[in-house]
C-alpha cells in the first residue's frame, strides 16, 4: 500500500515541476511582448513615419509605406476631418516617431473624439483608403469632404503637378 502512495506523490512532484517550468516560461513571454520597445508592440501605441518616392516625389508615407495626406481646411490645431470622412481618410494615430529622413516637426492634436492624431509640420496626418498598395497616392488633389487634399512632401514644396491641375486650383499655400 505504501508503493501505491509513493508513485502518485512522485508523479504529483513531477507533474508540479513541469507545471512550474511551463508557467515560468508562459509568464515570460507576455511581459517581453507587452515591453513598448519589443518588435511585438501594438501598432497603436505609436506611428513610425518614413520617407519613399511616389511618383517621383518624396513624400511622407505610414510605416506600411502608404501615403499620408495633409486637408486644406485643417488647422494645426484642429482635424475637420470627422464622421464618414475619417472613415475614407483614416486619421494617423498619435503620437508619431520620425523614421528615416523624416525632418519636420511631429506633433499631436486632439481629435472631437478625444483620440490622438499625428501632424507634422502643423498639419493633420491621414492615409487615403483609395490607395490600395504601398506607393501610391490616389488621394493627392483630390477635393472632397469640403477641401482639396495634399500627399505630404518631405521638403514642404508645393504638391506635384501628376494631378489634373484642375483639381489643384487654389492650392497654392501650404505645401
Amino acid at each position: 500500500m505504501t508503493k501505491r502512495w509513493i508513485a502518485p506523490a512522485g508523479l504529483a512532484v513531477a507533474g508540479l515541476i513541469a507545471a512550474g517550468c511551463g508557467t515560468s516560461a508562459s509568464s515570460s513571454a507576455p511581459a517581453s511582448t507587452g515591453s513598448p520597445m519589443h518588435s511585438g508592440a501594438p501598432a497603436s501605441t505609436a506611428s513610425t513615419l518614413k520617407v519613399a518616392s511616389v511618383g517621383g516625389t518624396m513624400v511622407l508615407t505610414n510605416a506600411k509605406g502608404f501615403t499620408l495626406y495633409w486637408f486644406v481646411p485643417d488647422t494645426s490645431t484642429k482635424s475637420n476631418c470627422n464622421g464618414s470622412c475619417a472613415t475614407i481618410w483614416p486619421p494617423v494615430k498619435g503620437p508619431a516617431t520620425a523614421g528615416s529622413g523624416v525632418t519636420g516637426k511631429l506633433t499631436t492634436i486632439t481629435r472631437s473624439n478625444g483620440s490622438e492624431q499625428a501632424t507634422y509640420n502643423g498639419h493633420p496626418l491621414y492615409t487615403y483608403t483609395g490607395d490600395t498598395a504601398p506607393g501610391q497616392n490616389h488621394g493627392n488633389g483630390i477635393n472632397a469632404s469640403g477641401g482639396v487634399w495634399h500627399e505630404v512632401t518631405v521638403t514642404g514644396a508645393a504638391p506635384a503637378a501628376s494631378v489634373s491641375s484642375g483639381a489643384r486650383a487654389g492650392s497654392g499655400s501650404g505645401y
